[in-house]
Order: structure tokens, then sequence, then C-alpha cells
């Protein structure tokens, strides 16, 4: 892999890691996948937080890419980006595929 390609990689994976980071940011993308879309106020109801506090995590996980918000009235309407789903699915087969090769070298 070049210099190039493992800073893609490291900096694709820093960047999900701290998206997901949190657990109520885990249960948003959990509850994305389970639905088709949901509202602020819904995930406000099934995570029992404020809703600026909810907002602020629907915020990371947009940055991320991860999620997409579509707005319909005076509400916005998130679901789960799948096509940065399946470059993170990509991403951490890669790492997860180095981790497990066997390492002759050594750490020295």
């Amino acid at each position: 892999m070049t210099l190039t390609a493992e800073t893609t990689l490291e900096q694709g994976v820093a960047t999900i890691a701290k998206a997901v980071g949190h657990p109520a940011r885990v249960r948003i993308m959990r509850l994305l996948l389970a639905h088709d879309a949901c509202y602020c106020g819904q995930f406000v109801d099934e995570l029992g937080l404020a809703q600026a506090t909810v907002s602020q995590h629907l915020k990371m996980l947009k940055e991320a890419g991860l999620i997409v918000g579509e707005i319909e009235g005076p509400r916005v309407c998130y679901c789960a980006s799948r096509d940065r789903l399946t470059e993170l699915h990509d991403l951490l087969g890669v790492l997860l595929e180095e981790a497990v090769e066997v390492d002759t070298r050594g750490c020295d």
C-alpha cells in the first residue's frame, strides 16, 4: 500500500471512528438503518435526550457523511447514507485484513 493510500485509509477510519464514538450516535445510526428515515423529534423521543443534544449528534454524523438530511417543511428528515456506509465497510475491511496478517518483521 502506498503512503498516500495509507494516509487516506487512516483519515477515513479516524473520521468514522470519531463520528460513531458516542453511544447516542451509534443508536441514531441503528435507528436509521432500521427505518427508512427519521425526524429529529423521533430521535429525541427514542433517546431521551434534549433536542439540542440530538441535533449536535446529528450534525457530527452528517459532517462525517454517514447521514443525509432533507428539509421537509419546518423539519429535517434524516436517513443513512448507504454509499458512505459501503465506504466504511470497505475501509474497515482493509484495516481488519491488515490486523490479522502475520507481521514477520516485528515492532523493532
